[in-house]
């Protein structure tokens, strides 16, 4: 299933979306002009396991800064494009809900949540974790609980034939966290493999799920 827009209006215009977004899109632009120098950024600005449990690093920052840098990169096209998709799809509608600076310490909130437990279950990996996945699965988290029956607009590949339907947000992330769980318990315990941060997602999720009623402003009765 491949997601690319909801049915779910707003009321406010999503400028924190927007602009994490466009700081995303433009690290990334920085990333490719560095060249050569790329691996090094990842590798300093990354959230790497064993430093942030530790705080043992040759980085150029403490090892909890890269909670948050980390979380700005990425490494390759495909990857930021997926990401930033997403948020938009998903994020708009949180913003909508929480108010705009509610909203940007949400999404930090969650982006940290995933990387630390990217870290708790990888205690002793060098391999540094980038990307905006942990932030954002908070944010599919919070939708899920919040408008579970939203219609999401997907895109449906049945071998040579492509099928777009309109499917409640409950089954197109039910489906996506399933897939995160299963995946990161597949690979478990396999040390310092790079690829996807699996239990970032999975943190990422949960946290998003469980406290995002806690992020929500109090409503005031009007006589």
């Amino acid at each position: 299933m491949f997601p690319y827009k909801d049915d779910n209006p707003t009321n406010i215009f999503p400028f924190v979306t927007i602009g994490i977004i466009v700081l995303n899109v433009l690290v990334f632009i920085l990333q490719l002009i560095s060249g050569g120098d790329s691996q090094k950024s990842v590798y300093a600005y990354g959230a790497i396991p064993h430093n942030i449990l530790t705080f043992e690093t040759a980085q150029p920052i403490h090892p909890l800064l890269t909670l948050f840098t980390s979380m700005f990169m990425h490494g390759g096209l495909f990857h930021i494009f997926g990401n930033m998709l997403y948020l938009w799809i998903f994020g708009n509608n949180i913003e909508d809900r929480l108010g705009h600076f509610r909203f940007i310490l949400f999404y930090l909130f969650c982006g940290v949540a995933a990387a630390l437990s990217h870290a708790l279950t990888a205690t002793g990996s060098i391999v540094p974790m980038i990307g905006a996945s942990g932030a954002i699965s908070g944010v599919l988290g919070a939708y899920l609980l919040l408008f579970p029956h939203a219609r999401i607009h997907t895109i449906i590949f049945l071998g040579f034939f492509v099928q777009t339907v309109r499917v409640p947000a409950l089954i197109v992330i039910g489906f996506w966290a399933i897939i995160q769980v299963a995946n990161g318990l597949i690979t478990q315990g396999i040390p310092n493999q790079g690829g996807v941060a699996w239990f970032a997602h999975v943190g990422g999720f949960i946290a998003g799920f469980l406290t995002i009623k806690l992020w929500q402003p109090r409503r005031v009765n009007r006589w």
